[in-house]
């Protein structure tokens, strides 16, 4: 989560009168970022944090459906809004079967729509939640992790946006460039990712991160 005061929004909206439009009347209580077709959308909610989505159902390059259940298939689990024309049944329920939490149809009423993503994004604070790491526990709130001996180490925003997409996914081995993807902006090098695991290994303990030789990385256990 992000620990600005207004919490991110990323609207995905093609219409370059709409979604201008949609920005201003939002950004009194959200910091707005715009993308404006499917492959940006898919881009910029891999590179960070996100507190909500909002995003549209016909979008150039990639749907809105298929970028949340692209969004939903790499494990990010912030709470998405589709606004669209389309309001037929059937296109709700393709929807919120993609992974959607939530479905409005244009024209919207402003006050509607800011409170849908209010209840939204009071779900997803509460169920932010902690990882174990071996002996550790890993707070994305805090950016920190915890030993049961009552150690705590802070981490810098891209550290712990790092071990976090790694812990949610302990099962996954990920390629450096999955995980620039993930954390960083388009442009960085691999290298970065070597960069930050020995920083991480550093700070906590080496076993934290694990390497797959010929692969990547996986979220270690940490005991050592």
């Amino acid at each position: 989560m992000t620990t600005a005061t207004k919490p991110s929004l990323l609207l995905v909206e093609d219409d370059v009168v709409l979604g201008p439009l949609i920005a201003e009347l939002l950004e009194p209580d959200y910091q707005v970022h715009v993308a404006v077709d499917g492959h940006e959308g898919l881009h910029r909610g891999l590179s960070r944090i996100w507190d909500v989505m909002v995003v549209d159902r016909r979008l150039p390059g990639m749907d809105g459906v298929a970028l949340i259940a692209a969004l939903r298939s790499r494990g990010i689990a912030t709470p998405i809004l589709i606004l669209t024309a389309l309001g037929a049944t059937e296109e709700k329920v393709r929807g919120l079967d993609a992974g959607a939490n939530d479905y409005m149809t244009k024209p919207f009423d402003l006050l509607e729509l800011g409170a849908r993503l209010r209840a939204l994004t009071r779900s997803y604070q509460q169920e932010v939640k902690t990882f174990s790491i071996g002996d550790w526990e890993l707070d994305p709130s805090s950016r920190s992790v915890r030993s049961i001996h009552g150690f705590r180490t802070s981490l810098t925003a891209k550290e712990s946006e790092l071990l976090t997409t790694m812990a949610a996914q302990p099962d996954h081995v990920f390629t450096r460039e999955e995980l620039i993807n993930a954390t960083f902006s388009q442009g960085e090098l691999p290298g970065v990712i070597d960069t930050y695991v020995h920083h991480l290994r550093r700070k906590i303990s080496r076993s934290i991160v694990r390497t797959v030789h010929g692969v990547g990385y996986q979220i270690g256990d940490a005991n050592d």
